[in-house]
């Protein structure tokens, strides 16, 4: 692994080794949503990334409207249940879980190779697959994240921007200013760039930036199992 550049980018052999580390360790510490997953890359004409697939977690659910928003994983044909695995079954839950104020949302962090820094795309969709603008889902983003990415100068949402694999559009979080960021967090110990690890703590660091801004922050255990390595 060559390391973290100067610069705040990060190569594409790297964003790959460091994704994959990246879902093994969010498995290992979270549980109350969808594991993420490498994807491989199409096989399609208009391809021409750098890095042969992507990291995907899909079908996480919120409830819209609910007075308290749950999280959680929505997988199977049978009504969704967003509770958590360590969480006792709260009978409300249940039956705002088969309403149609359950989103569903996926998503997928992708290397940008104009930028070479990774990305965070995702959709949000209703039960029926009806794709949801963003005034329908801004209400299940954190309290301060409207906030947060308005007042940002590294980062904000981009509508209805075209997925680089699929071909269809998809929000994300513009990397206009992601090099920057990073460089800066790591500014305060450069020999960090240079170590073997230093292309997971990059991801690890990263998404615990863009993560939050979409309701997905990093876990204490996570954070944990960086400290242990």
């Amino acid at each position: 692994m060559s390391g973290v550049a100067g610069d705040g980018t990060l190569a594409p052999s790297d964003f790959r080794v460091a994704a994959v580390a990246f879902a093994e360790r969010w498995k290992s510490a979270v549980s109350a949503l969808p594991p993420w997953s490498w994807i491989p890359r199409p096989t399609h004409p208009w391809l021409s990334n750098e890095v042969d697939g992507y990291l995907a977690l899909e079908n996480a659910c919120l409830l819209g409207s609910s007075e308290e928003k749950s999280v959680g994983c929505c997988g199977g044909s049978e009504e969704p249940n967003c509770s958590g695995d360590d969480e006792p079954v709260d009978d409300a839950t249940l039956v705002q879980s088969s309403r149609d104020d359950v989103h569903y949302y996926d998503f997928h962090i992708i290397y940008d190779s104009s930028y070479r820094v990774p990305v965070l795309y995702f959709r949000a969709y209703c039960g029926d697959g009806r794709t949801l603008l963003l005034n329908e889902f801004e209400g299940d983003l954190p309290a301060d994240s409207s906030e947060a990415l308005v007042k940002s100068k590294w980062t904000f949402i981009t509508q209805e921007a075209s997925h680089p694999y699929l071909n269809r559009p998809w929000y994300k979080l513009h990397p206009c200013g992601t090099s920057e960021c990073i460089k800066l967090l790591f500014q305060s110990d450069a020999s960090i760039r240079t170590t073997s690890g230093a292309a997971e703590l990059y991801l690890l660091s990263w998404f615990s930036v863009v993560g939050r801004l979409v309701g997905l922050g990093i876990p204490y255990e996570m954070m944990k199992c960086e400290n242990n390595t």
